[in-house]
């Protein structure tokens, strides 16, 4: 089985994320980046796959230079190889637009699955996947918490409110990660050496077919106007009084005579 996976840098949930001099991106110099969370599951889901099934695992992702090195990181989990789009035409592309680069990507490999995250933790869109799906003209099954590979197609378990529902559908698909679908494993030191010697094809968007105009800064359906960081909360304020009774009152008195909230 011919497994693909998309995968995106994304910075460090512990980084310190700060608001560009331009008012519409962050600072990315001083920032870690690392393979999107919900991404390693989907690394992890098709190196499991594999191992049950047999074929092989591409690792495919759109972006600057630096992405090469969580293509990097999931060869030395165990993917076979990895193809890059790389690109300043692509700079700056939306989630529609990072879908037609993947899937127009994607249609030059073999594949009866492919595996993404239900979302990049940075932008939080949710989008890209389904598109990627709807460009390939594939099923998509989206927020899967349980794949299990049946003859010619494939059955996924998501949760809802109240439930598990069970969805099948026809190979090739598109499912995107939930958590508690697997625990990624760790890189370990002979897989991070063998990665440096796995093939990791590089792509641009005329060797893809593409129009530039479609792609990156050029061809976004969806402009950001301004970021700004939330406002500072005020510092919290303790309640002290002699007994819990007098606390208690106190508190009530703050609540709706100052906050008004009562």
């Amino acid at each position: 089985m011919d497994i693909v996976v998309l995968v995106k840098q994304v910075p460090d949930t512990e980084s310190l994320v700060q608001i560009a001099g331009d008012g519409v991106s962050i600072k990315k110099e001083e920032i870690k980046w690392v393979m999107n969370p919900y991404d390693e599951l989907a690394v992890e889901e098709a190196l499991r796959i594999r191992e049950a099934k047999g074929g092989s695992v591409t690792v495919v992702s759109v972006g600057p230079q630096k992405a090469q090195e969580t293509i990097r990181t999931a060869l030395a989990m165990g993917a076979d190889k990895g193809l890059h789009v790389h690109d300043p035409l692509a700079e700056g592309s939306d989630a529609l637009a990072t879908a037609k680069l993947l899937a127009a990507a994607v249609k030059g490999l073999a594949f009866d699955l492919i595996i993404c995250g239900q979302r990049g933790v940075d932008e939080d869109n949710y989008q890209v996947g389904a598109a990627v799906a709807e460009f390939l003209n594939i099923p998509q099954i989206s927020l899967v918490n349980k794949a299990e590979v049946l003859d010619g197609r494939i059955r996924c378990h998501r949760v809802v409110e109240g439930g598990t529902v069970v969805v099948e559908a026809p190979l090739p698909a598109l499912f995107t990660t939930q958590r508690g679908l697997n625990e990624p494993r760790y890189a370990s030191l002979p897989g991070i050496m063998k990665a440096k010697k796995k093939p990791l094809e590089v792509k641009t968007v005329a060797e893809l077919g593409l129009d530039p105009a479609a792609v990156g800064a050029a061809g976004r359906k969806v402009l950001i106007q301004a970021l700004r960081l939330p406002p500072e909360r005020k510092a919290v304020r303790m309640i002290r009084a002699e007994t819990p009774a007098a606390t208690a009152a106190e508190l009530v008195r703050i609540l709706h005579t100052e906050a008004k909230l009562i």
